[in-house]
């Protein structure tokens, strides 16, 4: 067995162990006192593995407090420091032709260091609770990126109440299911949700309000639907929105107006209502806090129990492998009802004391490059459609002096959500400075993050894989048609986690629970390729779906989700290949492929392009220049830039086999996306049938 670093034993001296080399698995025949854990042979860490299963360090510590004991722990030590900065949406009159250039709204800033924090969220809490709200009651709020949910997530926290984060862009069915689904006591709400890309131009939440409760003449609350519903809170933020039509709070009686339930943002600590709360019950860190519905890339999100533990846990460890200090000024686009915005964000910042900037309350690329450039801002999150169109911005975006200056400031950050091809990660390395950005994987169900590059690995790794195991976790890669067996280290199959941070499960649904959290008895790694258990008690393993690889360093690949996989004529072929391959067309800004029935194979490849910016895609056949020159000869410039669909097939098969060029193309505008960014495959496929459908009645009418 290889031993670690001297310098990593050093830092375990407490233990007398290699950092990684054990791990603790918890027995259901006895209880371990904390810091006494039943410890295993060891199982190999990071050098040499033969098989693809791998246990993280075991440092830093795991925190054992409650999210609000470690917050008070934070505002003591960080208090007079920024903790959340926050903007409203701006716009410009031309994208508002029907508003009076007067009433365009104007930009608001919102600024609170951990002590505003802390009293602001002590008054909300005591608001909260003179609602009804008690530990264990669900509270959800949907709203964008704002201060509000920023205040609100310490409130419910500090009561032992349940957070649960929907999308605003949840329409009035899918609100309705999920409150009543989760058996909602409150739900906060903003007037007008924000919409991505469009500031200022929302839409209005008076119908799906209506839905809900059908009559807002009344003065109370009648939910028939969701009769768990006691009190619905409103944000109004309509004055960000002139063209929504909200009308006036007074004349909807039932809902309770957001600044009834405390003084604003600058409360100090004279106010009697920011007196610190008692939940009614005492909270224990293996309380359920915050209930995530899982993002949808398939067509039925599922309500993820996640703990203190889980959190708490996941954003400080977070923050440690980043290197995250109090000084950092981290912009924040992923949304904060999404665990990208919430954990990796708010969590990681709040665990260290830095800040967390929110440039608006939906993405806007422009938003984001004027709070890197304002605050100095020293990191940047994001998906790679939002680096993307950030990039694509970024010229006329900023003074010369501003865009000139970001890289002497801009240094960390956080890309996960999806894939991030190496030739978008080295633009954002040259245009915006990010030479510390990491690479962060994990699920909802794992709160969220189980493995993540360092900014100390080598630039191949940081761009070809998503790094490697997180502390204090245990990760594998079985073969998924017999879980019990690990594969060997560089070969396919489904990647799993065990640790702390495991879901608690489904909120109401045991069935598909068991599906995917299943405990396992405790398998050495040694054991673990004849499938041999390994003495006494169990572990939880969460099984994820995608497709991965481990090599002998520990690094992991994602290769694609299984249940994407197109299978062609029996052969295996892999979507993230080639749309790494087309993502280096010059003319290519995404590119997401899918199966399509075929009947001759059963399946062949789909692709669905986006093109850059003045880029125009036609039919048509794309011959006498090698497919290459014509590319690079195009992107330089020029008049009528141009990309046939022929052209695209002609990239694949120049660069990678026959087999994995496209049948069929599609332009494309957009794609249907999760919360965090994750393209919705299982819609593209659809749309792929109803297309070649339509295509295919057109032939038979001529």
């Amino acid at each position: 067995m290889m031993r670690a670093p001297a310098a990593a034993r050093a830092r375990n001296g407490s233990l007398g162990l290699p950092v990684g080399f054990l791990r603790p698995c918890q027995s259901k025949s006895k209880s371990w006192p904390r810091g006494h854990e039943r410890w295993h042979r060891p199982t190999r860490c990071f050098g040499g593995l033969t098989r693809s299963i791998s246990q993280g360090p075991m440092e830093p510590p795991l925190l054992h407090h409650t999210i609000p004991e470690h917050f008070a722990s934070v505002v003591s030590q960080h208090g007079d420091r920024p903790a959340v900065i926050s903007r409203s949406p701006i716009t410009t009159p031309d994208q508002l032709p029907s508003t009076p250039t007067s009433q365009v709204p104007a930009a608001d800033e919102i600024r609170l260091t951990y002590k505003s924090l802390d009293l602001v969220s002590n008054t909300l809490a005591n608001s909260l609770r003179s609602l009804g709200v008690n530990k264990g009651d669900r509270v959800a709020v949907s709203l964008g990126n704002c201060a509000e949910f920023a205040a609100l997530t310490y409130a419910i926290f500090k009561l032992g109440a349940i957070l649960v984060p929907l999308n605003p862009g949840f329409n009035a069915k899918q609100v309705s299911a999920a409150l009543t689904h989760l058996g909602v006591r409150i739900l906060v709400i903003g007037a007008v949700t924000d919409l991505a890309y469009k500031p200022c131009r929302g839409r209005s939440n008076l119908p799906l309000l209506q839905n809900i409760v059908p009559d807002l003449d009344s003065g109370r609350i009648e939910a028939p639907d969701i009769p768990s519903l006691k009190a619905v809170v409103i944000v109004d933020n309509s004055s960000s929105h002139p063209q929504a039509a909200f009308p006036d709070l007074a004349s909807l009686r039932p809902l309770v107006p957001f600044t009834s339930l405390f003084d604003g943002f600058n409360i100090t600590t004279s106010s009697s209502s920011a007196r610190p709360i008692t939940p009614d019950t005492p909270l224990s860190a293996s309380d359920t806090i915050n209930i995530q519905f899982t993002s949808g890339t398939t067509s039925h999100p599922k309500a993820a129990m996640l703990t203190h533990t889980g959190i708490l846990n996941n954003g400080a460890l977070i923050a440690h492998r980043m290197g995250l200090d109090p000084s950092d000024l981290i912009v924040c686009p992923p949304p904060l009802f999404h665990c990208f915005g919430s954990v990796l964000g708010y969590m990681a910042t709040a665990t260290t004391g830095a800040a967390l900037l929110l440039p608006s309350p939906a993405f806007d690329p422009l938003a984001n490059l004027r709070m890197l450039a304002a605050h100095r801002a020293t990191g940047l999150y994001g998906v790679a459609t939002m680096f993307v169109a950030m990039l694509e911005l970024l010229p006329n975006a900023l003074p010369p002096a501003a865009l000139a200056a970001l890289p002497s400031h801009l240094s960390k950050g956080i890309a996960a959500g999806s894939s991030m091809p190496e030739p978008l990660m080295r633009r954002l390395y040259a245009a915006l400075g990010l030479r510390d950005l990491v690479i962060c994987y994990g699920m909802t169900e794992t709160s969220p993050v189980s493995c993540m590059t360092s900014p100390s690995d080598p630039f191949v790794k940081r761009t070809a894989s998503i790094g490697r195991v997180m502390p204090h976790t245990r990760v594998k890669i079985v073969d998924p048609l017999d879980r019990a067996r690990v594969l060997p280290a560089g070969e396919r199959g489904e990647l799993a986690a065990a640790g702390y941070l495991v879901m608690q499960g489904y909120w109401g649904d045991e069935a598909r629970t068991r599906e995917v959290r299943v405990a396992e008895p405790c398998v050495p790694a040694e054991d673990a390729a004849e499938g041999v258990g390994g003495g006494a008690g169990e572990e939880v393993w969460m099984y994820s779906g995608d497709e991965a690889r481990m090599d002998e360093d520990g690094y992991v690949e994602i290769t694609g989700r299984i249940k994407d996989l197109i299978i062609r004529g029996g052969e295996n072929i892999h979507p993230l290949e080639i749309e790494n391959c087309l993502f280096q067309h010059p003319l290519v800004a995404e590119a997401s492929v899918v199966g399509v029935p075929d009947e001759r194979y059963g399946e062949s490849v789909g692709v669905f392009v986006i093109l850059h910016h003045g880029v125009e895609g036609v039919e048509g056949e794309d011959t006498g220049v090698g497919v290459e020159g014509k590319a690079l000869r195009d992107a330089k410039g020029g008049e009528g830039r141009r990309l046939t669909k022929e052209g695209v097939k002609e990239w694949v098969r120049e660069h990678l086999s026959g087999h994995l060029v496209p049948k069929h193309v599609f332009w494309a505008k957009e794609y249907p996306k999760t919360a965090s960014g994750k393209i919705q495959k299982f819609k593209l496929r659809d749309l792929a049938k109803e297309l070649l459908g339509k295509e295919r009645a057109g032939l038979d009418e001529v």
